[in-house]
């Protein structure tokens, strides 16, 4: 199967010029995807960008991954409603080192003959000057070219407007393109499906300058099934940095999907065959109480996100707060490796020497923590059978914990009702 027929049964297509899939059936070629660096994290809305550019590796085509240090200078206008921050240089060149480490996780670089290729735009800008850059590149492309755009229409239809600097931004995309297509061999562009008016000023800009051709291929956006925006949560971006989202939530993210969205999302962010997708649906619909599509998906990006151990301390964390996992999984486990198993949880910190002679569990919840507003509230709720630590249920009120209680020498984790968990944490 060829690299466009991947991309149309799993539901990632948009756009495609027309001559591209002709010409890609001829041989290995080189194609990129644009990078931009605004922030230093890679988030799941970049995660098909990075899966088309897999398929494309995967089809015998060599992928080249641009991180964008001078168009992140600029600002791309498309999809946005008002004007970017600038960053400065310093900023910038932090962001895309960091990227560099996200993209080796899922591209192949090690061949120098066939692996990936990372580019940085900024090598080529940072010595062309404007009077240059507006004789060899603005006076191929006309200012009614750039006009018809529509995310320059939409912007300027907007309260906010539209900057020099941000109209000027595909031009500078074009020229990567151009770039590429010169010194890389690059004839194809692909990206987002927002992204095609840019992608289009690029073959546009090869065909003026240079009489050559180059090609474009944009994949759709991604929703979700309700119409909310894909990987956004109450929290915020859902990022593949292990610094910013958790392994632990990240595999939350995947296996908290509806099942339409599930059954979607396997095909695109996953590398399983039709087959072995079908196979995984029909069993699914068969029993949907036991997320076996979910299950699969959140496995599957988890491990090629992060690792194979991360995955497997996600779903041990999962059995732990939802079901009847042990405390087993967090024996020898770090304190930050700790903290991020619970990350979102309420912590409270008290003294070790607090337990040193014992302490009841009544002070333990309403004074030393605020886990319960009052000490009759706590043991209303122990009553009642609805308070546990590190598992165990409590079913005395005078009951006292020592350090002997203590998980890793340094926590206890208390539980109230069936849902609600505190991290307490001696210092």
């Amino acid at each position: 199967m060829g690299f466009v027929d991947e991309l149309r049964w799993r539901g990632m297509l948009h756009d495609i010029m027309p001559g591209t899939e002709e010409e890609l059936q001829k041989g290995k070629l080189a194609g990129y995807i644009g990078f931009d660096p605004t922030g230093d994290s890679l988030h799941v809305g970049h995660l098909t960008q990075l899966m088309t550019l897999i398929h494309f590796q995967k089809a015998g085509h060599r992928p080249v991954a641009l991180v964008g240090g001078a168009t992140g200078m600029v600002g791309d206008p498309s999809g946005k409603s008002a004007e970017r921050n600038l960053l400065d240089e310093d900023t910038l060149n932090h962001n895309i080192a960091c990227l560099k480490k996200q993209l080796a996780k899922f591209l192949d670089f090690s061949d120098a003959e066939q692996g990936a290729i990372l580019v940085n735009n900024y090598d080529w800008f940072k010595s062309f000057h404007f009077l240059d850059f507006i004789r060899e590149v603005g006076k191929h492309i006309t200012v009614n070219y750039m006009m018809a755009k529509d995310s320059v229409k939409k912007r300027l239809e907007g309260d906010n407007g539209l900057s020099f600097t941000e109209f000027s931004y595909q031009l500078i995309q074009g020229y990567d393109f151009y770039y590429l297509w010169k010194h890389h061999g690059c004839i194809l562009q692909m990206g987002g499906s927002d992204q095609w008016g840019n992608i289009v000023t690029g073959t546009e800009l090869i065909r003026r300058k240079d009489s050559g051709t180059a090609y474009a291929l944009t994949t759709k956006l991604i929703k979700k099934a309700d119409g909310n925006k894909f990987g956004k949560t109450e929290s915020g971006a859902v990022w593949l940095d292990a610094n910013k989202t958790s392994p632990y939530r990240y595999y939350q993210f995947w296996l908290n999907a509806s099942d339409d969205d599930a059954k979607n999302w396997i095909k695109i962010f996953t590398l399983k065959s039709e087959v072995e997708i079908d196979a995984l649906i029909a069993e699914h619909d068969a029993a949907p109480h036991l997320r076996i599509v979910q299950k699969a998906l959140a496995k599957d990006i988890t491990i090629r996100t992060h690792s194979e151990a991360d995955y497997e301390t996600a779903v041990k964390t999962s059995e732990f707060l939802f079901g009847n996992g042990s405390l087993e999984f967090l024996e020898g486990m770090s304190h930050s490796a700790v903290l991020d198993v619970f990350d979102g949880i309420p912590q409270f910190h008290l003294a070790k020497d607090q337990l040193s002679e014992g302490i009841d569990i009544l002070e333990l919840l309403a004074v030393s923590s605020s886990i319960f507003p009052s000490k009759g509230e706590a043991r209303k709720m122990i009553q009642g059978g609805g308070v546990s630590v590190n598992k165990i249920k409590v079913n005395d009120s005078n009951q006292r914990f020592s350090l002997e209680n203590l998980v890793n020498d340094r926590y206890l984790i208390v539980q109230r009702g069936k849902k609600n968990y505190f991290l307490l944490i001696t210092t």
